[in-house]
C-alpha cells in the first residue's frame, strides 16, 4: 500500500508520511544544505536507529548516533545538556539537522534539543511507537520534565517532517501498544467520532498492529492533530482541546514518578474529564458511559486509588492551562463538542474524582 501524506499547515507547514517500507523517504524531508545529522535514539533499543542511520548514510550525510536513556528518564535538563555538548563537539551548525527515533519521550527530547541548539536547527521525527506516531511526534511541541512537573520546560518547534514507518509497530510490546490507543480514543471524543465507531466495531483488532482498522485509526488521529495544530501552533486557543484528559493524567504520571505509561494515565484522565463534564452539567450520561465502555473494551484502566486525591490535586496546581491560581479544564458538551471549564469549585473536582476512585 502506498504512503499516505497528511499535511500540517500553518506558518511552518510539513508532511506526516505514513506507510510501510517508507524509510527511503527520510532524506527528502530535510531542507537543502544539511551536512551532518544527529540521530537521537533510546540506548536500550539500538536496532531502531540502524535502518535510519543506514538510509541517511546512503544519501551522503555524516551521521552521529546519540543514544539517550529510554522513556521519561531521557527528558531531563542533564540529558539535554549532554546532547548540546555532543552537538558542539561534532561542530553541528545551524544548517545541520536532528532526527528523533523512538517513542514519545525520545521525540520530545530530540525536538527540544533541536529547538534550543543555536536557537533552532531543523528536526525530523521518526516515531516508532503508536503513541508517538499519533501524538507526540506531530505538532511541534517539544519539552523536558522538571521535579515540579511534566513538560514544564519546552518550546514550539515544528519538525521539517514526520515519518511513520508502520512496520516498527510489530516490535512494540502489547501493553505499550494498547496504551497508545488512549490518545487515539481521545481524538475520537474531541473531534472524530468515526474513530470511536471503528474501535467499537473491532476492539480486539484495535489492540494489535495487525487489526483491520489500524492504519485508518492512525491516519484519522494524525489528521485530527494536524488540523488543530495547523490552526493553532502555540496553544493560544483551539489547541487546548488536545489536552482533554491530560490535567489529571499528568498529575498521575508525576505521582507515579513516571512509572505508569502515559496512555494509561491518559485513559484514567479521560474518564475523569468525562465525569467532570457530566457533573458540571455539560455532557450527558451517555458520554461517560461510552468513555468507560471503549476504554474497558481495549483493556485500558478507568479508575485510580481513592486515597491519592490530595496528592493529585496538589500536582494539578502546576498545569500548563492554569491561569494564576485558577485551573482550566477541557470538557465535553457532547462527543466532538468541546468547551472549557474555568476555575471549577473544589467540591466539583473532588466529586468527579470520587466517581473514578477504586
Amino acid at each position: 500500500m502506498s504512503a499516505s501524506r497528511i499535511q500540517v499547515r500553518g506558518e511552518s507547514p510539513y508532511e506526516v508520511v505514513v506507510g510501510t517500507d517508507v524509510l527511503g523517504e527520510l532524506p527528502g524531508l530535510f531542507a537543502d544544505g544539511v551536512r551532518t545529522v544527529a540521530v537521537i535514539y533510546p540506548a536500550p533499543l539500538p536496532e531502531l536507529s540502524r535502518p535510519v542511520c543506514a538510509e541517511l548514510e546512503k544519501a551522503g550525510y555524516e551521521v552521529l548516533g546519540l543514544p539517550v536513556p529510554d522513556g521519561e528518564r531521557a527528558k531531563t535538563a542533564e540529558v539535554a545538556a549532554e546532547l548540546w555538548s555532543a552537538f558542539g563537539r561534532y561542530g553541528m551548525t545551524r544548517s545541520d539537522a536532528v532526527v528523533g527515533v523512538g517513542g514519545g519521550a525520545t521525540t520530545d527530547l530530540a525536538g527540544f534539543a533541536a529547538a534550543t541548539w543555536l536557537r533552532g536547527v531543523q528536526v525530523v521525527q521518526v516515531p516508532t511507537t503508536l503513541l508517538a506516531m499519533v501524538d507526540a511526534a506531530v505538532g511541534g511541541k517539544t519539552g523536558i520534565n522538571t521535579p515540579e512537573g511534566k513538560n514544564l520546560v519546552g518550546s514550539f518547534h515544528p519538525p521539517k517532517g514526520v515519518l511513520c514507518e508502520l512496520n516498527t509497530l510489530a516490535g512494540v510490546p502489547r501493553e505499550d501498544y494498547v496504551a497508545g490507543l488512549a490518545e487515539i480514543i481521545k481524538g475520537g471524543f474531541i473531534a472524530d467520532p468515526t474513530i470511536l465507531m471503528l474501535i467499537e466495531d473491532d476492539p480486539a483488532g484495535a489492540r494489535t498492529p495487525e487489526g483491520e482498522h489500524t492504519r485508518a485509526l492512525i491516519e484519522r488521529k494524525i489528521q485530527v492533530k494536524a488540523d488543530v495544530v495547523g490552526a493553532d501552533l502555540k496553544e493560544s486557543g483551539l489547541r487546548e482541546i488536545l489536552n482533554y484528559g491530560h490535567t489529571l493524567a499528568h498529575a498521575i504520571e508525576r505521582a507515579e514518578d513516571y512509572r505508569i505509561r502515559h496512555g494509561e494515565a491518559v485513559a484514567i484522565g479521560l474518564v475523569y474529564a468525562a465525569e467532570l463534564s457530566r457533573l458540571a452539567g455539560r455532557a450527558p450520561d451517555a458520554v461517560v458511559d461510552r468513555t468507560r465502555a471503549i476504554l474497558t473494551a481495549v483493556g485500558l484502566p478507568t479508575g485510580y486509588r481513592r486515597d491519592a486525591w490530595p496528592r493529585l490535586r496538589d500536582h494539578m496546581r502546576i498545569d500548563k492551562k492554569a491561569r494564576g491560581a485558577k485551573l482550566r479544564f477541557v470538557v465535553l458538551d457532547d462527543i466532538a463538542q468541546v468547551s472549557r471549564l474555568e476555575d471549577p469549585p473544589e467540591e466539583l473536582l473532588e466529586a468527579a474524582f470520587f466517581q473514578i476512585s477504586v
